[in-house]
């Protein structure tokens, strides 16, 4: 089967890629699209450690193939946005309704992939490993959607949905009347500013360097549009609630700190090199200022997706217009140029 591969040099699309059969617990997924997101980018420039060889993407959906003994929730035939939260269920912070704090829900990447050519073993990124025809995850990872959603949008619920208005509505909890403000208008920050329309911000001003996303931006939400963040001041002279820093650079988190209001609170949600550093003045956050990080939008997948899912079919969340442009699998190279142009906000490769 095909699928796209990182050797630690080089990316790949191959065709001799096997995945193993689910074991007890587990679900075989035939993949039908997968989102191109910066994080797969990330692991090839080296921004996220991850050991090669590896089957890149992480944010899909499909349809069930097999289930393996144990699994009673999907059946064949089923859709799924699959997540990448392999959490076990039963620890404390599962316990709490808190799997994105599950200890066993990252670091401990698996191997269910060869090579029919070599007998290579492969890594699966993210618990996940969306960019293949075929993949095998945990049973809690794969979450039934209606059939009528199609599954180039689904994939999207897997992270960058889940991400984005999950930093809104499970993190930063904003709340009707709150003003936010979104640095980053991509494929997270979009989600962000959807998620800020859909929780009722009053103001929600979105910063951007390329004028061009002015347009999908207030589509998504924003009420303003700013090239630069200089002029926030100007709409929200006393700073805002919520400041959500979807870039991954370090200036812009001390950017972020900067604009909030009193009691306000700074999201970082953009992904930094594993051992950058940002500074801050901290005699400012004694207003009661907080900086919060963020991983995965604190979300709980099988309760968030069957939610966003919702969402979508009566109107209220855009899925449809996040998809920039599809691209069947061989057409991995384009893609990812694309994306690194910033050209679409999200990119769909598909089987």
């Amino acid at each position: 089967m095909r699928g796209v591969v990182f050797d630690g040099k080089q990316v790949q699309v191959v065709d001799d890629l096997e995945v193993r059969d689910p074991g007890p617990g587990e679900v075989l997924v035939a993949v039908a699209a997968a989102g191109l997101c910066h994080s797969d980018l990330s692991v090839i420039d080296g921004t996220i450690p991850f050991p090669p060889p590896v089957v890149l993407g992480h944010e899909g959906a499909g349809v069930v193939e097999a289930v393996g003994p144990g699994v009673v929730h999907v059946a064949p035939g089923d859709h799924v946005a699959l997540s990448t939260l392999a959490n076990c269920g039963a620890c404390a912070d599962c316990d709490r309704g808190r799997p994105t704090m599950c200890r066993k829900a990252i670091g401990m990447p698996g191997q269910p992939f060869s090579r029919t050519s070599t007998g290579q073993p492969l890594f699966q990124f993210a618990s996940n490993s969306s960019f293949a025809e075929r993949t095998v995850v945990k049973a809690v990872q794969a979450v039934k959607i209606p059939q009528d959603i199609p599954l180039t949008s689904a994939a999207l619920m897997g992270c960058g949905v889940l991400t984005g208005v999950g930093a809104v509505l499970n993190r930063a909890k904003v709340d009707r009347g709150d003003t936010v403000v979104v640095i980053g208008t991509g494929g997270i920050g979009l989600n962000v500013l959807q998620g800020a329309r859909i929780a009722g911000a009053l103001t929600i001003v979105a910063v951007d360097t390329n004028p061009e996303k002015e347009a999908v931006a207030r589509q998504f939400g924003a009420t303003h549009f700013l090239a630069s963040t200089d002029g926030v001041r100007d709409v929200l002279p006393t700073g805002a609630d919520h400041v959500f820093e979807c870039v991954g650079h370090t200036g812009l988190v001390r950017t972020a700190i900067d604009l909030l209001d009193r009691h306000g609170q700074a999201v970082l949600l953009g992904m930094t090199a594993p051992k950058a550093e940002a500074s801050f003045l901290p005699a400012a956050m004694f207003l009661d200022k907080s900086i919060l990080g963020c991983r995965y939008g604190s979300s709980r997948p099988q309760k968030d997706i069957a939610l966003y899912a919702e969402l979508y079919r009566s109107g209220a969340l855009l899925l449809d217009e996040l998809v920039t442009r599809t691209y069947p699998v061989e057409d991995f190279a384009r893609a990812a140029e694309d994306a690194e142009r910033g050209k679409v906000a999200r990119g769909v490769l598909t089987f």
